[in-house]
């Protein structure tokens, strides 16, 4: 058992993880160059007061080296050029302080103001991606480029380009100060730079390996909670709850080990900076002193050159710690731009159709239809059905029979291959998607309901549509009674999907929705599959009320849904073999009687049951 469970989550890690194109490497700077251009002012800013500050933070050792060697070395007691000097490197700390903020607050500015537009225009796109893509792509894959890639994406501007341009520029001032004080001292101190950077180089390769392997553990850990968390059903079911935890421990002790060996890398990295500025220092010392002693060098020089080396390596420091932060953007912003780069596949034509959703009557022509998904056989084939206004069709057959896969294209979720749909002679992709999704709605077998309250989730958020509108609607159809008994009635506020609610009264909810948004074609997709017998009973009221007066389509799990349809049709393999009233295709003893006996077969069986438990 253990180990059909185990077979089952490679399963789900064979789905997230399925291969797909390689997508062109693209780098971060290059990515992001335009959305930088639409702020240059603010980066203009944020480069200037980083100029600044740098320039007040530098110029405060030299102004002791100034008053050591032109005033207490030279013994003179000018504590009126003391003050001065000190007024001057108060005001300097000040200005560090002052243009330091400013140049934080810019640059948060400017990132936040970029990954916000990153994150919409990402929302917005994937929102118009087609059907297909959700069909091979996961959705917690799509919910990681929304978060996380993002926030990976933050993180380059608050800590990636802060550190390129701060410590890269104070790098740069401190070398000039350094050569300007004494440029032999400062040949010594660049002896240790081929140093560094060996180091630098082998550390980075080390500690990206490291980073890579945490992040790599991790993300199991998190795989294997999630899959355990969706299948616990089955796990408490066949009692695998020590094999479980069995498995957990050993994915958390895996990835503690790699996150200590992550934080020694670091650990033993940054020491060995320290190490290399004591030793600077030391011969800094060394020779700087022996040149004091000689009279050969000033000490304020010797002492500016010892605060200058300090914070010589703190930058060098600081830029290599963020090539981890850097690596993990650039994964980040290829995998978002490689979302940009899918096309939606279903998309409005330029000249597209404008029709007036009242001047709509309701006729569906299919005509000579032939679809299957991607580059897979036909699961609709040469298919010809012309629906009159006002019709109510039944559609059975089983499983795989392209019932689902006909109303798909019929909401143009898909495009057909070859023929054409039209709805009162305009063809579906003539029309524009938002005039095709108001003339056509569609309640599926688990309608989805938001996080929001009862008035909101009917309207879907409109405030064009009023209060008094959704009540009217809601009593129509006998939902009323349910939402009034809720605590706050109408203003109830629902968890996702509704999960505080039976499978009828959600289903009472999307038929509420699709009165107040009056289409004149309806679908109704397995909506009473999950139904008791009650509950199906309300519902069928409800279907009674809504499709008054619309076209309305029934994929039927129980035939008891379909049978008073004004004509049923039956499909095998993506035909219409049958099709009739529910009596007509009894007599015709042909696909719908055998499916008709099966139901009732089942149904019998489980009155049988019923009966021997009483």
């Amino acid at each position: 058992m253990a180990q059909a469970i185990n077979n089952w989550q490679m399963d789900q890690k064979a789905d997230l993880h399925a291969p797909q194109a390689k997508p062109k490497y693209i780098s971060t700077f290059k990515a992001l160059s335009g959305y930088i251009r639409e702020h240059r002012l603010t980066f203009a800013g944020f480069i200037l007061c980083t100029l600044i500050a740098i320039t007040a933070e530098l110029l405060q050792p030299y102004l002791v080296k100034i008053a050591i060697d032109d005033n207490l070395m030279a013994g003179h007691n000018d504590y009126r050029g003391l003050l001065i000097i000190c007024g001057i490197y108060l005001a300097l700390s000040l200005s560090s302080f002052l243009f330091s903020y400013l140049q934080n607050n810019l640059l948060q500015k400017a990132g936040q103001s970029i990954v916000a537009s990153i994150r919409k225009r990402l929302f917005n796109h994937i929102a118009k991606l087609p059907m297909s893509y959700f069909d091979r792509v996961p959705s917690g894959s799509l919910i990681t480029h929304v978060s996380s890639d993002t926030e990976a994406i933050n993180q380059f501007f608050n800590q990636v380009v802060l550190s390129l341009f701060r410590d890269g520029l104070t790098l740069v001032f401190i070398l000039v100060l350094m050569f300007e004080l004494d440029p032999q001292l400062t040949l010594y101190c660049l002896i240790l730079v081929p140093v560094i950077a060996g180091i630098a180089i082998a550390f980075r390769s080390f500690m990206r390996n490291t980073y890579q392997m945490a992040r790599t553990r991790l993300s199991r850990l998190v795989s294997f909670v999630a899959e355990n968390l969706s299948g616990m059903n089955l796990i408490q079911v066949f009692h695998q709850q020590e094999e479980q935890k069995k498995q957990f421990r050993e994915r958390n002790d895996a990835y503690f080990k790699a996150n200590v060996r992550e934080i020694r890398t670091n650990v033993v990295f940054n020491r060995t900076f320290e190490i290399l500025n004591n030793i600077a220092i030391a011969l800094i010392v060394w020779f700087g002193g022996r040149s004091v002693l000689g009279a050969e060098l000033e000490f304020g020089v010797l002492y500016a050159f010892i605060t200058y080396i300090r914070m010589f390596f703190q930058p060098i420091n600081t830029i290599t710690q963020q090539w981890n932060t850097l690596q993990s953007a650039t994964v980040a912003i290829n995998r978002v731009w490689s979302i940009f780069a899918i096309q939606p596949e279903i998309d409005d034509k330029p000249a597209a159709d404008k029709v007036e959703r009242q001047a709509i009557r309701g006729r569906i022509d299919f005509d000579g239809v032939s679809f299957g998904y991607g580059d897979g056989e036909p699961v609709i084939r040469d298919l010809n059905l012309h629906i009159r206004p006002g019709e109510l069709v039944g559609i059975v057959g089983t499983t795989g029979a392209g019932k689902s896969s006909l109303i798909s294209l019929l909401c143009r979720f898909y495009d057909v291959r070859e023929g054409s749909i039209r709805i009162d002679g305009h063809d579906v992709r003539d029309l524009r998607q938002q005039d095709l999704h108001r003339i056509v709605g569609l309640v599926q077998q688990e309608p989805y309901l938001y996080s929001g309250t009862v008035l909101d989730n009917v309207r879907m958020f409109d405030p064009s549509i009023s209060r008094e509108e959704v009540l009217r609607a809601c009593q129509f159809i006998g939902a009323d009674v349910i939402i009034e008994r809720m605590q706050d009635g109408y203003d109830t506020r629902l968890s996702e999907r509704g999960s505080g609610l039976s499978a009828g009264e959600r289903q009472l909810i999307s038929f509420a929705r699709i009165l107040v948004f009056q289409p004149k074609i309806l679908i109704l997709d397995e909506a009473t599959a999950n139904l008791d017998s009650h509950t199906e009973q309300l519902i069928q009221q409800a279907l009674h009320l809504v499709s008054a007066g619309r076209t309305t389509l029934v994929i039927a799990h129980r035939l008891s849904t379909i049978m008073g349809a004004d004509r049923i049709l039956v499909m095998s393999r993506g035909e219409i073999v049958e099709q009739g009233t529910h009596q007509q295709l009894l007599d015709a003893r042909g696909y719908y009687e055998e499916l008709y006996r099966h139901a009732q077969g089942q149904q019998g069986s489980s009155r049988t049951a019923d009966a021997a438990i009483r």
